[in-house]
């Protein structure tokens, strides 16, 4: 599967990248305005990359079509694991991408929000490299059972950042935080925040991306 994508740089000759998934319905450009938002460091050159998820029927929305990364259907918790591994490989290509372009692994954030973070966090746990740091935003871990079979070992120690809103009408803060305490149990390196909002985001988070974000790219 190939995704289009968006580009953004924050300086010449990036050595850095940041792959960023949207939610459901959304594509690339949600979060195409947040770059200048973060107000970086000026000695940090990213690429951020916005990739559009495919359209597909989404059983929520009465099979409407629609961008979203994986089909979700409220009866069936578990469903859209097909379509996540999919989503999940087709996203690792845009990881092998930023590698032939010369950035490490090492230097690649993987994140995402709501459906964008479900694909963010399958993959960067079952990833063969280490990833620079795994941002999940308004979302939550598919099928967390099953993650002590398939998780490697490569991003045991890689920073994760988890963020969601108090009043989230969309996904409970409580299916996150039991995603939380699942990592934690797990021994991965979590930094939680929660918001007085909805299912959204809000400036104060902006704020704690951007400092997570300067950490991860700049610790030894």
């Amino acid at each position: 599967m190939h995704l289009d994508r968006i580009e953004v740089t924050t300086g010449e000759s990036p050595d850095a990248a940041v792959i960023w998934l949207h939610g459901l319905g959304a594509d690339g450009s949600d979060f195409e305005a947040i770059v200048p938002e973060l107000q970086l460091p000026a000695d940090l050159a990213l690429r951020f990359v916005f990739p559009h998820a495919p359209e597909r029927a989404v059983a929520i929305n009465s099979g409407m079509q629609m961008r979203a990364w994986y089909d979700v259907d409220p009866s069936s918790p578990l469903s859209g694991g097909d379509d996540i591994r999919e989503s999940a490989q087709a996203v690792a290509q845009l990881l092998d991408e930023q590698r032939k372009l010369g950035i490490a692994s090492s230097r690649i954030i993987l994140a995402g929000f709501s459906q964008g973070g479900v694909i963010a966090l399958h993959l960067g746990l079952r990833h063969a490299q280490p990833l620079a740091g795994i941002m999940g935003l308004s979302t939550y871990l598919h099928d967390p059972e099953r993650l002590t079979e398939e998780l490697g070992l490569a991003n045991i120690d890689t920073p994760i950042l988890l963020a969601h809103g108090l009043m989230d009408p969309m996904i409970p803060i409580t299916r996150a935080i039991t995603s939380r305490e699942a990592l934690i149990a797990l021994d991965y390196p979590v930094e939680w925040h929660e918001y007085s909002m909805g299912h959204q985001v809000c400036t104060e988070e902006i704020q704690d991306i951007s400092s997570w974000l300067t950490r991860c790219l700049t610790r030894a």
